[in-house]
């Protein structure tokens, strides 16, 4: 025979109940709680890794079979005054898909699935969750970009008989070539914030590494040479060659352009993503 209990007193309106203290503590919320939750998602997601596995299989991949087989035909000293690391753009170029893909489904991935509604919930600072998908994304793109094409440029100068490059050669080539590339994943990031929808925003993407480049190839008349001749020159391909001393025309940017030109887009970009995320409805 059961015991009957006492029924419990009702609480007195406007005083709260003391009879249970939760053990974990409260306490205020900062960007670093933010960064430790973006990172968890990044890193437990399975297509982050098929994405940084292709990724790394077609820098590396393409890098060392095209140093091979340029190392193999080239006789000595007919590469002449030419450098061995730019070699290396185009198992980057090819890469750069993945680097555009992993950025949007970073962001547009949590509003197809509704999980954004939780993350929200976690933390209401939308701006905070914003900067703190875009510091970890980035982080993760510089670094796996940093190492592959380290590993492939050495490679690269070890099997090509050419002239030794120099040190700022070396600069572009790795450190430069992963910080465009990481922004140019950061602004993908940002593009799937905006649309939020992955397919979509991946398309938007291809289409403005590719679309200029192409578009211009078949401008045949002489009355559209001056666009033509811009879209050749700040298309994402050239700005990318650019690293490696291999633009496609004589003019346009050069040096570190391409990397402030990156930078510029990518920080008006993230500004209307920031402004859009405070306005809209998750």
């Amino acid at each position: 025979m059961s015991t009957p209990q006492t029924p419990m007193p009702p609480a007195t309106p406007g005083t709260p109940y003391s009879g249970y203290t939760s053990p974990i503590p409260v306490v205020r919320t900062h960007l670093g709680h933010a960064l430790a939750s973006e990172w968890t998602k990044i890193k437990s997601v399975r297509s982050t890794m098929w994405t940084l596995g292709v990724f790394l299989a077609l820098v590396i991949g393409i890098g060392l079979l095209t140093g091979s087989v340029v190392g193999g035909s080239a006789s000595e000293g007919e590469l002449g005054s030419e450098s061995a690391l730019a070699l290396g753009f185009f198992g980057l170029l090819l890469g750069s898909i993945c680097i555009i893909t992993l950025g949007v489904l970073t962001t547009a991935a949590e509003y197809g699935t509704g999980m954004i509604r939780t993350t929200m919930t976690a933390c209401p600072s939308r701006g905070r969750v914003l900067t703190a998908k875009a510091l970890v994304f980035f982080a993760l793109a510089f670094i796996s970009t940093l190492v592959s094409s380290s590993l492939v440029a050495v490679a690269q100068v070890g099997m090509v008989d050419a002239r030794e490059p120099s040190g700022g050669e070396w600069l572009k080539a790795t450190v430069g070539v992963s910080l465009y590339l990481a922004l140019l994943g950061l602004l993908s990031l940002v593009v799937g914030s905006i649309i939020r929808h992955s397919a979509g925003a991946i398309t938007i993407m291809i289409g403005a590494v590719l679309a200029p480049l192409v578009i211009a190839l078949f401008m045949f008349s002489a009355s559209l040479e001056d666009l033509r001749n811009f879209l050749l020159e700040y298309s994402i391909p050239n700005q990318l060659s650019v690293f490696y001393a291999n633009s496609l025309s004589e003019s346009g940017p050069s040096g570190w352009d391409p990397l402030w030109i990156m930078l510029g887009v990518t920080a008006v970009a993230f500004a209307g993503a920031y402004a859009l995320l405070e306005r809209r409805d998750v």
